[in-house]
């Protein structure tokens, strides 16, 4: 999001929003791949991964630990999902909160330490 200060209730809004369909986006769009199992012989580590998928992917193949009341909810939830829609939502938020945070009232400037080319304590010898 940046390196700017978002201090105001308009800003976390904005944020909450932009992070709630980045959650969509990543968990219903974005394959990961997990470790298997990991194994050392002598200085060589082995991995092995299973085959990428999504979490909603993983959640719907599960058996037993999830119910099918969140399964069918997750269900509803990823059927009207477009990914270039919500990747053109997030961009147009992230738009606006830099325009909201850009507009804020700057910092005043410090004032300058480094003396006048007149203001010198010492005086001038042949040398210097």
């Amino acid at each position: 999001m940046g390196y700017h200060r978002y201090d105001t209730p308009g800003e976390l809004d904005l944020l909450n929003r932009i992070w709630e369909l980045q959650r969509l986006l990543t968990n219903h769009f974005g394959p990961q791949q997990k470790l298997v199992f990991k194994e050392r012989n002598g200085a060589k580590t082995t991995k092995k991964y299973d085959l990428p998928a999504t979490p909603y992917q993983r959640v719907l193949a599960d058996k037993g630990t999830v119910r099918k009341t969140d399964k069918t909810r997750l269900g509803r939830e990823n059927q009207p999902l477009n990914p270039a829609a919500i990747q053109r939502q997030i961009q147009a938020l992230t738009a606006e909160l830099l325009t909201l945070t850009t507009s804020k009232q700057a910092a005043k400037p410090k004032p300058a330490t480094r003396a006048l080319p007149n203001d010198s304590t010492k005086t001038a010898t042949r040398a210097s």
